[in-house]
């Protein structure tokens, strides 16, 4: 079966068991939910990337982003421990904003005012 990409979450399925590709497809999917199942940022109007991040920090883009982050607006920013990694939301992404406590919701305007805890 040819590998597919799942409309949601990005998700690559479709391999037989055994499968030449199977590992480096696995791989991203772990990577995947790990980042963005049960989403919290750090903070989410942030335009520059912070400049000692720990790996596994998240964080929505600002709206002028700079740097690392240029042209990556109102996306999921993770550090990996080297590198950025980006992810686009997707209409009802819910993420939790941690220095604002509260919880945004991602709509086609993009991330939600948001709703205090």
């Amino acid at each position: 079966m040819a590998e597919s990409t799942g409309p949601n979450l990005g998700m690559k399925h479709g391999w037989n068991l055994g499968e030449s590709g199977w590992h480096t497809g696995m791989e991203s999917n772990l990577h995947r939910l790990d980042t963005v199942c049960h989403l919290s940022v750090l903070d989410r109007d942030l335009n520059t990337p912070p400049g000692s991040p720990a790996a596994g920090s998240r964080y929505i883009v600002g709206q002028s982003p700079t740097g690392a982050w240029a042209g990556k607006a109102g996306q999921v920013a993770v550090f990996s421990g080297s590198a950025w990694v980006f992810y686009a939301p997707k209409i009802g992404w819910v993420a939790y904003v941690e220095d604002e406590e509260k919880i945004t919701v991602y709509k086609s305007s993009g991330w939600s005012a948001g709703i205090a805890i």
